[in-house]
């Protein structure tokens, strides 16, 4: 037999299938990773085998595989095809799409199985007593009592114990047991030990009665569940759940899981990365035990491996994780839910840039799978197709405990500002903290930027501190005086005069989660305060540790960026304050009314979840927008209205889609002539074919070489070709085809990305 194999090399020049001859009685299937010789040095390289055939194309003498790495195919059939469709939808290389079906780790063999040594007796009841009996001097004395210990023990224990658990027994234990090994007594074995990351974590395991409406939406998953059909993923399988915050969506993913599971099939669950908390994980452990893997990047390199294993084994039936838990190797796959589906996480930032929205799509096509969307605030792309019969609707319109939706104060900081008031609280929110915390309730305050100043400036002559690597300003960290840049790292100790006119007159401006949190305490003393941000939560385990302290009200104040805004349910939470709205609204991009929308409604529902009623207060310079009007009073399908019929106007996404190819690099001309020249070649090319078709040559809508907004990150140059194509069926044709020309298109001296409909536009 013949392999197919794609070697782990990430090079756009060995991007292609190589054959290799497998040794008799080898078993090598597709999906396996091997070690073939790999170039004229014969190299030994990783490689994945995709196919294979039994008789050769190369028409010369072929080399042999080396060896299989493990003793199973570490990816399905299914994921190969997947990663096929990703070089094609992604413009991507094929080994890049691979890759991200394992733990990185696995690659040069980083990460194995974690053993322990472990010891046994190796002696039957009277040999056990004639060993003993051999350790008595004449006197009757024992002369080595750590063995006689060691027999006794070994010789009552039903299995194995680890030479580490031995000595916490016998004190000195490891130093005997070599002798007694020479003696025959006693055998060293190894075990595998898996790292467990809920370990400690208890299960919730309240199962709610479940309301008409979600009865409802379960049920009409239940019918997808139970016809399981491959091809394009339509209405009878593709649902969005709409619901507001509070709804119970969490309970209908469970009881659609429970019926996956029922038929013998296996479920996806995706969530934001922000959202794997305590409560989340903690509700799906106490309902499906240790059924329930979990993937995502807290996770140490073990962990991943060990839960990865679980799912290839079959061990696990129900996989929770962040965006890369997509690519999850389940088998019999019978539902994909991804939580908060509108969320920006879901786009990947790193090559391959995609969409796990749109991925799971794909998985769910290839295999039969329902796809269940949920969000209280659905993106506009997600509304519009379930509007117009892509997707089918569910609705749960009102919260499961019957508690009204918070009502939303609106504050004009402008007019505090006329009021003399210069502080970060307008008086309304001032008040209504002060009142919640004379009551021993909970407040959260949302400050969606960290740090303590957002830039730092000279008056004198206007010089912004700018971080040397990007083209952006350095944020002011008070923490530890610093000013740093919140892409790529760069940290730098704050002047003591502008380094451009040499006059002490630096000023900070701007907020951030650092200077809210300075603020709350010197306006409220008394009050025990959290931040949570990505400053706080670097550390393994942080994350619990903020949201557990808040839940069991050992803080009375949590201040947080978007982090805290969605997936957290806390009872005694009756206060909501949006710091400063105006952050997100007013972002260079087409998406950023949606955002703030969204930010706004997820972020106001926290509060009154339980008993108590509850309310937001929303700071922001301008109350007149369209995204503070409708967010206050809770209407989604208000802000879809307008939203959408601007959207149809300009023709953004849902109605086109918005392609982009990135060029970076160290020399800005080299950058700069390959996107031009690339925008050239690529236009031709993208008119050529769609003129090929009557009336398709309209698909392009534009194609223009320019430079990134940001032009500089982490020392490198970027240029960009920003293309628009009406969302027709010739479109795909032509994403195809471009796909192609990227991988082939040879940048020398730079590096070019494609992406569809990229959520950073920046």
């Amino acid at each position: 037999m013949i392999a197919e194999v794609i070697v782990d090399i990430s090079h756009a020049n060995v991007d292609r299938i190589f054959e290799y001859a497998l040794p008799e009685g080898m078993d090598v299937r597709p999906g396996s990773r091997v070690l073939v010789p790999f170039g004229g040095g014969n190299k030994a390289v990783e490689g994945f085998v995709v196919g294979l055939r039994e008789s050769a194309t190369y028409p010369g003498a072929l080399k042999s595989v080396l060896g299989r790495l493990e003793d199973y195919p570490v990816l399905t059939d299914e994921q190969l095809e997947l990663a096929f469709w990703m070089r094609e939808r992604y413009g991507c290389l094929l080994i890049d799409a691979l890759c991200l079906m394992i733990p990185a780790q696995m690659r040069g063999l980083k990460v194995k199985e974690k053993t322990v040594r472990t010891v046994a007796i190796n002696l039957d009841a009277e040999g056990v007593a004639q060993a003993e009996a051999s350790l008595v001097s004449k006197t009757g004395a024992c002369r080595a009592p750590v063995q006689r210990g060691i027999l006794r023990l070994l010789a009552s224990a039903d299995a194995p114990i680890s030479v580490s658990d031995l000595n916490e027994f016998i004190p000195g234990a490891s130093g005997a047991l070599p002798a007694m090994e020479k003696k025959g007594w006693v055998v060293f074995g190894t075990v595998s030990v898996r790292r467990d990351p809920l370990e400690g974590l208890k299960g919730v395991k309240e199962r709610p009665k479940m309301t008409v409406d979600q009865a409802n939406a379960v049920d009409a998953v239940d019918r997808a569940l139970e016809s399981r059909k491959t091809g394009p993923v339509g209405p009878e399988r593709a649902f969005l759940l709409k619901g507001v915050t509070g709804s119970g969506k969490t309970e209908v993913y469970m009881r659609c899981i429970e019926r996956c599971l029922a038929l013998g099939l296996t479920a996806i669950v995706l969530v934001p990365e922000i959202s794997l908390t305590p409560q989340t994980v903690a509700r799906f452990r106490g309902r499906f035990g240790g059924g329930i893997a979990v993937l995502h990047s807290r996770l140490s390199a073990g962990e991943r491996f060990d839960e990865w294993k679980r799912i290839r084994k079959g061990e696990a039936k129900v996989v929770v994780g962040a965006r890369s838990a997509v690519f999850a190797p389940v088998e019999n796959l019978g539902l994909i839910v991804i939580d908060e589906e509108h969320e920006s996480s879901y786009s990947s930032e790193k090559t391959p840039r995609y969409s796990a929205c749109d991925v799971a799509k794909k998985r769910c096509e290839l295999t039969g799978a329902a796809l269940l969307l949920g969000s209280a605030t659905p993106s506009l792309e997600s509304y519009f197709l379930a509007k117009n019969g892509a997707y089918t609707m569910l609705r749960l319109p009102r919260r499961v405990n019957g508690r009204p939706m918070p009502p939303v104060t609106v504050v004009d900081m402008r007019k505090e500002l006329e009021r003399g008031n210069r502080t970060i609280f307008s008086e309304a929110l001032y008040s209504a903290i002060r009142d919640c915390l004379r009551k021993g309730e909970q407040v959260m305050l949302l400050q969606n930027r960290r740090g303590y100043s957002t830039f730092v400036s000279c008056r004198g002559c206007g010089h912004v501190m700018k971080c040397p690597r990007c083209d952006v300003s350095l944020t002011y960290h008070k923490s530890d005086e610093s000013l740093r840049c919140h892409y790529c790292g760069e940290r730098v100790s704050v002047p003591a005069v502008c380094p451009e006119c040499k006059k002490p007159y630096l000023k900070y401006f701007g907020q951030g989660t650092q200077q809210v949190e300075e603020a709350v305490k010197k306006a409220f003393p008394m009050a025990r305060v959290l931040r949570m941000d990505r400053d706080t939560t670097t550390t393994k385990g942080a994350h619990l540790s903020i949201l557990s302290a808040f839940a069991s009200h050992e803080a009375d104040i949590l201040i947080g960026t978007q982090m805290i805004a969605k997936g957290l349910d806390f009872p005694n939470v009756t206060l909501v304050g949006v710091v400063a709205a105006d952050a997100t609204l007013f972002m260079s991009d087409y998406r950023s009314a949606e955002r703030a929308f969204s930010l706004i409604t997820q972020v106001a529902g926290r509060a009154g979840r339980d008993a108590f009623d509850g309310t937001a207060i929303v700071q922001t310079y301008s109350p007149e927008h369209p995204s503070i009007r409708f967010a206050a009073t809770h209407d989604y399908d208000g802000f879809y209205a307008y939203e959408i019929e601007k959207r149809r106007k300009c023709l953004y996404p849902p109605f086109a889609d918005f392609v982009r190819v990135l060029f970076t690099g160290p020399d800005l001309h080299v950058v700069k002539t390959a996107c031009e020249h690339f925008a050239e070649s690529a236009k031709s090319l993208l008119q050529r074919e769609l003129a090929k078709t009557a009336g398709e040559e309209e698909t392009l809508v534009y194609l223009r070489a320019m430079p990134a907004p940001i032009g500089f990150i982490k020392g490198e140059f970027r240029h960009q070709v920003l293309m628009k194509l009406l969302r027709i069926p010739a479109a795909e044709r032509a994403m195809a085809l471009l796909g192609v020309f990227c991988r082939e298109y040879e940048a020398k001296g730079c590096v070019l990305t494609l992406e569809v409909n990229p959520q950073n536009m920046l």
